[in-house]
């Protein structure tokens, strides 16, 4: 017996499948799918979530000296004139960023092998800084079972059984 559902799909269209599931429920908090996909998203999700919980405070916070281009009043960048040439002028800011630990970093880069990138409105949405930030502390104190399956009931055209996988 196989330890999953095929899906009556090849394996890259399953993978793909999958990933897009996982990504939306992640993003959304709810997904309306069949029993058997709901199932197989399930498992994922749960494996992310859980390695967000882990390691969630996993970092150290560092300050860092960054360049950041002076800007007037209007928000445009402020360019001065040095040999002959509009140069843009910046200042040096001190800036406190996130090091992510050995173990904090592979747990993201395993997240962005499963997780697909979100757009909203023309912006790109960090899942995995939202898994770290959001999601894991609200699971900090709970054991798994991160994720519930509601039955809705079957689906007019086929009759498989949908459900309502959502994050509890």
């Amino acid at each position: 017996m196989a330890g999953y559902r095929k899906l009556g799909r090849t394996a890259s269209q399953r993978k793909a499948l999958i990933r897009g599931q996982v990504t939306a429920l992640l993003y959304n908090g709810k997904i309306v799918t069949t029993e058997s996909k709901a199932k197989e998203i399930r498992k994922v999700a749960e494996g992310l979530i859980a390695a967000a919980v882990r390691e969630k405070d996993n970092f150290e916070e560092v300050t860092v000296k960054a360049k950041v281009a002076r800007k007037d009043k209007d928000g445009k960048r402020v360019k001065e004139v040095v040999d002959g040439k509009k140069v843009t002028v910046f200042d040096e800011v001190d800036k406190k960023i996130k090091k992510d630990s050995p173990s904090r970093l592979h747990a993201r880069r395993e997240m962005l092998k499963v997780l697909y990138p979100v757009k909203e409105d023309g912006k790109d949405v960090d899942m995995v800084a939202k898994l770290f930030d959001e999601v894991a502390p609200k699971y900090a104190n709970r054991n798994g079972g991160y994720t519930r399956i509601v039955k809705i009931g079957q689906r007019k055209g086929d009759a498989a059984m949908e459900v309502l996988l959502e994050l509890v």
